[in-house]
């Protein structure tokens, strides 16, 4: 049975998002090589990237590029090679190699695939995504980068839970640059 992980970059008053939609702020370059070699190392762990289409769609737009394979030749490598799942109703097609689309029935796709075998998958942004498989119970690690800045106002990742569930802290990093890797497994 395959794990579901969830891995995003979170501002310190606990948005992924400002309210436009805007995730500029968490691509800054950074002169930290121990950080940049955490980076490239979680990106070649996957087996599987699950999305929404927002999130689908900016990914899609910056990692088959030259400029993403110039400034992060490792990541934009398996960004690009690793299945991708994108969860729309709305998304027609996919021009980013290795996609599938899924237009209905996310919770039974999702189970599906954790009852595969395989390399473990996660989900990046996508916080509606998460949200509803948070609300099934079908992640099994939830990941946080947390980012030296206060953006005042956003999105949080667990906007519209309508549920409490405790989590347990199981790892924990900090850089050199002030990010703080945070990895938890939820309660059960």
């Amino acid at each position: 049975m395959r794990s579901l992980s969830v891995f995003n970059q979170v501002s310190l008053d606990g948005y992924f998002k400002v309210p436009d939609g805007d995730v500029s702020w968490t691509h800054t370059q950074d002169d930290d090589a121990e950080f940049n070699d955490f980076v490239a190392d979680n990106a070649a762990g996957g087996g599987a990237l699950l999305f929404g289409r927002k999130t689908y769609e900016l990914m899609e737009a910056f990692w088959p590029t030259p400029a993403a394979a110039q400034q992060f030749p490792s990541v934009a490598k398996h960004m690009n090679a690793t299945p991708k799942v994108v969860f729309s109703r709305t998304l027609p097609k996919s021009s980013w190699n290795a996609t599938r689309i899924v237009k209905d029935d996310m919770l039974g796709a999702v189970r599906q695939l954790k009852a595969d075998d395989g390399k473990p998958m996660a989900i990046l942004g996508s916080g509606s995504i998460v949200t509803q498989l948070a609300r099934a119970n079908l992640i099994d690690e939830y990941q946080f980068l947390i980012l030296p800045i206060v953006l005042g106002a956003g999105k949080g990742m667990f906007d519209g839970l309508d549920k409490r569930f405790g989590l347990q802290l199981t790892k924990t990093r900090t850089f050199r640059n002030g990010k703080v890797f945070l990895a938890y497994e939820p309660r059960r």
